[in-house]
């Protein structure tokens, strides 16, 4: 498979949570779902072309310094969060692309409001965060086990049914306001069955290099897989919005999950379609300066990939032969 720049709002359209559609995850979405695509031997270095076109434009973003890009990923216990990070993120450079996982909340940020913690670690301006989990945790587990709202320490005016539709609101309401202070918002969530969660918890316990991530926490949490099931349909129904849509990933199939998330935010990227700064004619006559003084000194010409070439991004391909070596 080869999606093309031009091909990817219509390939991530496919994934998109429509505003206002209450959903149906069994009916919807197939967790085995691959587009009709079968895995290509080559899936790697396509991934890998993905990267360094979402490298080129993050350049363009934090040169550019003046809107940044928020991106959530959800989902159960062994959906893959973490390789896909590994994966899509890899080629990005650092300085301007974060990640920030959120676990059980601490007793300094259950001293704060839900949403605090976030705050915290929102992307700069010219960055990328990456959420691994989010405040939508406080709509889906805390949804799933009420019991976790003891340690929040919550007035009691603001308990009720009434609860979980008033954090919708302040959640639709902190997004809208991130997009309209030029951050933008996108929200995904890894679609995993239950049938190939269980096979790779069984990986974890069967592969010596696999035990460390096993958490028999993990396995008492499928006890509730219909209410969580039913958490993220009203969260994806309630919360998907045109600033900051939510996307379903098929996540049965790791090769795919990762090419379509690759794509979900390169299509996002497109969109803000950030650009380099623009030189004043007076810096321009500062660089030229600059230039005639270097020149004398390293005699006249930039070196190796320092060279400032006005190109389009080549992909160098590998030889195909060595490509399909497994």
């Amino acid at each position: 498979m080869k999606i093309k720049p031009s091909e990817l709002k219509k390939f991530t359209s496919r994934f998109v949570v429509k505003p206002g559609v209450e959903i149906d995850l069994k009916k919807g979405f197939d967790p085995g779902d691959t587009a009709g695509y079968e895995k290509p031997e080559n899936a790697a270095e396509l991934l890998h072309d993905g990267v360094e076109f979402l490298a080129a434009y993050q350049e363009k973003l934090y040169a550019e310094n003046s809107r940044g890009l928020l991106v959530v990923l959800q989902a159960l216990d062994a959906a893959g969060k973490d390789s896909t990070i590994e994966h899509v993120m890899s080629g990005l450079n650092p300085t301007a692309c974060q990640v920030y996982s959120f676990k059980a909340p601490s007793a300094d940020e259950l001293d704060h409001d839900y949403l605090w913690r976030a705050w915290k670690v929102l992307p700069a301006r010219g960055n990328i965060a990456i959420h691994n989990r989010s405040y939508y945790e406080e709509v889906l587990v805390v949804q799933v086990h009420p019991q976790f709202l003891n340690g929040q320490r919550l007035p009691k005016r603001t308990l009720g049914k009434g609860l979980w539709s008033q954090r919708y609101k302040e959640i639709n309401s902190f997004e809208k306001y991130l997009v309209d202070n030029g951050f933008e918002v996108i929200k995904i969530f890894l679609n995993v069955s239950k049938e190939e969660q269980c096979r790779r918890q069984l990986a974890r316990i069967d592969t010596p290099e696999k035990n460390w991530k096993f958490n028999p926490g993990d396995i008492e949490e499928r006890k509730y897989w219909d209410d969580y099931m039913a958490a993220y349909q009203e969260v994806l129904t309630r919360t998907s919005t045109a600033y900051a849509p939510w996307f379903v990933v098929p996540a049965d199939a790791k090769w795919f999950a990762r090419i379509v998330v690759a794509a979900i935010i390169a299509n996002k990227l497109v969109q803000m379609d950030p650009q380099y700064p623009t030189v004043s004619d007076e810096g321009k006559q500062t660089m030229l300066a600059c230039r005639e003084g270097l020149a004398a000194e390293c005699g006249g010409e930039a070196t190796g990939d320092q060279k400032v070439e006005d190109k389009p991004i080549e992909h160098k391909k590998k030889d195909k032969k060595k490509s399909n070596k497994k």
